[in-house]
């Protein structure tokens, strides 16, 4: 709910005392060295109960998709000057009819971010180089969506013509100091597709040229990470070359195991999704299981490449 507005004694005084108006109003304005704020009409209420319209300084915002508008502030300014500009920006947005509104932040101006917490804004996600908050200015359920709740993972399976496959031994994480060998894994950049990240990952951590060719399946689970959920895709790989070139900062081994005995070891045998994994690659090996193939595609709302994941040779039977 919008909160209670202070009397602005330059902005919003009666019309009675014009001459004093003009020149505090001017003093307010030239002193906010801002770079960001454009003059507004604001309807106010005068002493006398008549609707008076005033022109105010407001941050600069840009509409969004979904009625809300968004600031991206740049410019230093002292709180004091800022958070009065919030409040009159605030009420001219809730004149306009906008609901949420989202406030970057970037890390040069974040002592700012307390004076917008205590008018009511609230984080939600911040990156390196900004923060971002938010309001919602309607007496309405709110719907600005959360931050992003997934991280996505993949896993790599190669097998070389000797039906050996690639694994690597880790010198951190969750498999330090046990002597698990397993397939190459790591974390999707932003903006990086899947197939992409897959053939990156085994390059890094071996050396080893590859291919993308499926998707052999993907497991969600939840609580993975600073409670972010986590999708994890088993990728199917064609090795392009077989040295390795080990990375030592984060494994401390990697080598072409005769895929029975990287199967046979206690940690595999004991772990359910690790047993799951064994029998879906041994089924591909075998000719019996098909994954899902990247396609290109365009979006109706960008120009950007994008990537579906089918069943192709499923999908060309079926149209034939």
């Amino acid at each position: 709910m919008l909160r209670s507005l202070p009397k602005f004694s330059i902005i919003f005084s009666s019309t009675k005392n014009s001459r004093y108006l003009a020149n505090a109003t001017q003093r307010f304005i030239s002193s906010v060295k801002i770079g960001v704020t454009t003059a507004v009409p604001i309807r106010c209420m005068s002493t006398a109960a008549d609707d008076q319209v005033q022109r105010v300084k407001v941050l600069k915002s840009t509409d969004d998709k979904y009625g809300g508008v968004i600031v991206e502030l740049d410019q230093p300014m002292d709180s004091t000057t800022f958070v009065s500009i919030l409040r009159a920006s605030i009420l001219h947005w809730k004149q306009m009819g906008k609901k949420g509104v989202w406030i970057k932040l970037p890390i040069h101006l974040v002592g700012l971010a307390e004076g917008l917490v205590k008018e009511g804004f609230w984080f939600h996600h911040a990156e390196p180089k900004y923060l971002m908050l938010v309001y919602w200015i309607p007496e309405s359920p709110n719907t600005i969506p959360a931050n992003a709740t997934h991280r996505v993972g993949i896993g790599s399976f190669l097998m070389n013509e000797k039906h050996e496959v690639l694994v690597v031994r880790e010198n951190s994480g969750l498999f330090q100091g046990t002597g698990v060998w397993k397939f190459p894994t790591g974390v999707v950049d932003q903006g990086e597709d899947i197939c992409v990240a897959a053939v990156r990952e085994v390059k890094e951590e071996t050396g080893v040229d590859s291919e993308f060719l499926e998707v052999l399946a993907f497991r969600q689970s939840h609580n993975s990470f600073f409670e972010k959920s986590d999708l994890f895709f088993l990728c199917h790989l064609r090795p392009l070359s077989s040295d390795i070139q080990m990375q030592n900062s984060e494994i401390e081994g990697a080598q072409w195991m005769p895929f029975m005995e990287y199967a046979a070891q206690p940690f595999v045998q004991k772990s359910d999704i690790l047993k799951f994994i064994n029998d879906i690659c041994l089924a591909k090996i075998d000719g019996q299981y098909s994954g899902y193939t990247p396609v290109s595609t365009l979006s109706n709302f960008s120009e950007q490449q994008n990537y579906m994941y089918l069943n192709a040779g499923a999908l060309k039977r079926s149209n034939s």
